[in-house]
């Protein structure tokens, strides 16, 4: 594949860059608030997004997008993942995105009028409800939730958590158990709940590592007691819910590593510009040893992951699955990020501990990025077992 930037791709990310430098930097401890004001703003900044004819980046046209492919999405997407609150103002946040994607793909005409339209254009809100506390995240064909047919509606009873984006959704897709008895793979449907259906419980949110707000992304746990919803409420076929899910998390594991990018960027600049003003024994930071190798090493790091995502999102263009690519930046990615901004944090010192930097917040948000969308180590045994199947058939593995 090739690393040159197409002039259109390049035109679109300064476009979004200068976006982000008069719109959303400015404003990020404001848009960050969760009062009236903060909604005001975020209101009227998508407003201008829109008419920029930055909205939707993720979504092709048909859909109500504005985007033009997995590659222009990867350097897009590194520009706006540098503010944790800058998904909103352009209306990609997770799990939105992934959820309009799959509606895109998988629903009807009815459903894409009812729940994909107001979607797209930022009229609601959704969550995607697959998680649940009492078995492994990682093994879905775990999952206890279930939806039993009653006639014209499923019968809805589960507990989940990690039902991300649920305070504040109007509906959510929730994966269930339809069918016991089927192999594992096509036990489960995704179903659409709204969430004015009787029995349908946001139970609370979630503090995950001392945050539950804007920016962080809220994590719910949510419960559906005897919920009744249509059958027609069903996402593709009863049973086709893991192969939605991987239709979806796939896409969605990359969107997560071209925003890793932005805030390790971030991190990286703002490691370099501290460290080239501060002085400590004589000298200033810049000059010594360590921080030098630190800023070597981020360097190095920051762009293998960059290329590695180019070329899983050059794979998704070509319409490959791209499943050993992507689990490969998604742990190595994490890993990256969560080194990248802690150097960072070092090289301010105290600063670096206070939220009067970003620093702070990227830390706590990139740790979970070892575990949510699957395990890190999930995604190493996925890798290793398709490249060692290849070899059982004689062949070799090839990266390109």
């Amino acid at each position: 594949m090739s690393v040159v930037i197409p002039e259109s791709i390049r035109e679109r990310r300064e476009q979004v860059r200068a976006f982000m430098e008069q719109h959303v930097y400015p404003n990020e401890s404001r848009l960050l608030a969760e009062d009236e004001t903060a909604d005001a703003l975020i209101a009227e900044l998508q407003a201008k997004a829109k008419e920029a004819g930055l909205w939707a980046p993720h979504l092709p046209p048909e859909a109500g997008g504005s985007g033009g492919g997995f590659i222009e999405y990867a350097y897009v997407n590194e520009e706006i993942g540098r503010s944790a609150v800058a998904q909103l103002v352009f209306g990609c946040q997770a799990p939105d995105a992934g959820n309009a994607e799959i509606l895109h793909l998988y629903g009807t005409p009815e459903q894409k009028e009812r729940f994909l339209r107001p979607l797209v254009a930022g009229e609601t809100r959704s969550f995607f409800g697959m998680t649940e506390p009492e078995v492994a995240g990682s093994d879905p064909t775990l999952l206890r939730g279930r939806a039993e047919r009653h006639g014209d509606e499923w019968v809805i009873n589960a507990h989940k958590w990690f039902s991300s984006g649920a305070d504040g959704a109007g509906f959510g897709i929730v994966m269930v158990v339809t069918d016991p008895d089927a192999e594992p793979h096509r036990r489960a449907s995704m179903i659409i709940v709204p969430t004015d259906a009787p029995g349908y419980e946001l139970v609370r949110r979630i503090p995950v590592m001392g945050h539950t707000g804007r920016g962080w992304g809220t994590h719910c746990e949510t419960r559906f007691t005897n919920v009744r919803v249509p059958v027609e409420n069903t996402l593709g076929e009863p049973g086709d819910g893991f192969r939605i899910a991987q239709k979806r998390l796939g896409p969605g594991r990359i969107h997560h590593v071209m925003r890793w990018l932005g805030q390790m960027q971030r991190a990286f600049e703002l490691m370099c510009s501290y460290a080239l003003e501060r002085e400590a024994f004589g000298s200033t930071l810049a000059e010594k040893q360590t921080v030098q190798n630190w800023i070597a090493e981020s360097a190095a790091e920051i762009q293998a992951c960059r290329l590695m995502t180019l070329q899983a999102a050059h794979r998704l263009d070509e319409g490959d699955e791209a499943r050993v690519e992507i689990s490969l930046v998604k742990f190595y990615a994490a890993r990256v990020l969560g080194e990248v901004i802690d150097r960072a944090i070092q090289v301010h010192g105290g600063l670096g501990l206070t939220d009067d930097t970003p620093l702070a917040l990227m830390w706590r948000m990139a740790r979970g990025g070892r575990v949510y969308d699957g395990a890190d180590e999930v995604h190493k045994m996925v890798v290793a077992r398709r490249i060692l199947r290849s070899f059982e058939d004689g062949g070799v593995w090839r990266f390109t």
